[in-house]
C-alpha cells in the first residue's frame, strides 16, 4: 500500500508543477494571453463554453463517434486478423491492397467521406474505422500466427475439430496481443474522429476547436484539446479496465501499462 500512496503522490506533484507552470509560465516569458492563455483563463472559459456553447452535448458527441469507430474498427479488424492469420493463401492475396490502404494518408479520405455522405457523423466514424482498423488486424495475424503448435496437436489428439481449436487454443493464446492493439486503437480513435470533425463537422469538440481557432480564442482551442485528451483518456481505461476483467489470470505486470 505504501508504494501505491507513493506512486499517487508522485503523480499529484507533478501534476501541481505542470499546473504551476501553465499558470504562471507564460507571464514569466512575458506571452500575452490571447497566444498562451493561463489555466484559470482556460478554465473560465470552459465555464463558458459550458453554459453559452453547449461544451457537453459537443463532448458526448465526440465520445460516440470514438466509441462507434473504436468497436467497428476493432471488429472489422479482428475478422481480417482471425481470417488472414488462419489462411496464409488469403494474406498472399490480399495484404498487399490492405498495406496500401495503411499507407494512404487518412487524412485525405476524409473530404471524400464528407461529400459522399454530407455534414453526418458518418464521415467521422469511417476515418475512425481505417485508422483502428490496421493495428488490431495487425496483431491479432501475428498472434495467430505465433500460437504455440505443441498445444494445437495436443488439442487434435483429443479429436477437437477445426472450430474447437480456434475456440480453445488460438484465440485465447491471441488475446493478450489482441488487447495491445486495442489500446493502441482506442487512442487512435480520438485522431481519427478529430480529423473528421476538423474537415467536415458541424458538431463536436473538433469543431468547438476549429470554431475557437476562427475567432482567435486560443483558451477555447486549448478547452476542446483538454476535453478531447479526456475523451481519450476514457476510452484507453475503458480498454485497460475490460483487459484486466478478461485476462485476470495473467500477471498484473503484464496487463498493465504503468
Amino acid at each position: 500500500m505504501k508504494k501505491d500512496y507513493s506512486t499517487y503522490l508522485s503523480s499529484a506533484a507533478v501534476l501541481l508543477v505542470f499546473l504551476a507552470l501553465w499558470q504562471w509560465g507564460p507571464g514569466l516569458f512575458g506571452m500575452p494571453e490571447y497566444v498562451f492563455p493561463k489555466f484559470t483563463r482556460v478554465l473560465s472559459e470552459a465555464g463558458h463554453m459550458w453554459h453559452n456553447s453547449d461544451l457537453a452535448s459537443h463532448f458526448w458527441i465526440t465520445m460516440l463517434e470514438v466509441v462507434l469507430g473504436f468497436v467497428l474498427g476493432s471488429l472489422l479488424g479482428i475478422m481480417f486478423g482471425v481470417g488472414l492469420g488462419l489462411s496464409p493463401k488469403a494474406e498472399s492475396v490480399l495484404s498487399p491492397y490492405i498495406l496500401a490502404l495503411q499507407i494512404a494518408p487518412k487524412v485525405a479520405f476524409a473530404p471524400l467521406f464528407v461529400m459522399w455522405l454530407g455534414y453526418t457523423i458518418y464521415p467521422k466514424i469511417l476515418v475512425a474505422i481505417l485508422i483502428v482498423f490496421f493495428p488490431v488486424m495487425i496483431n491479432v495475424l501475428s498472434a495467430v500466427r505465433t500460437v504455440d503448435p505443441d498445444m494445437v496437436n495436443l488439442v487434435r489428439t483429443l479429436n477437437a475439430g477445426r472450430v474447437q481449436i480456434f475456440r480453445l487454443v488460438e484465440f485465447p493464446s491471441a488475446l493478450p496481443s489482441l488487447f495491445s492493439g486495442l489500446r493502441i486503437a482506442a487512442t487512435l480513435a480520438v485522431i481519427g474522429v478529430t480529423v473528421g470533425e476538423l474537415v467536415g463537422g458541424n458538431k463536436g469538440l473538433g469543431y468547438l476547436l476549429v470554431d475557437g481557432e476562427g475567432q482567435g480564442n486560443t483558451a477555447a482551442v486549448f478547452v476542446a484539446i483538454a476535453a478531447l485528451t479526456l475523451v481519450g483518456l476514457l476510452a484507453y481505461w475503458a480498454v485497460v479496465w475490460l483487459e484486466r476483467r478478461v485476462l485476470h489470470y495473467l500477471p498484473r505486470a503484464s496487463v498493465t501499462t504503468t
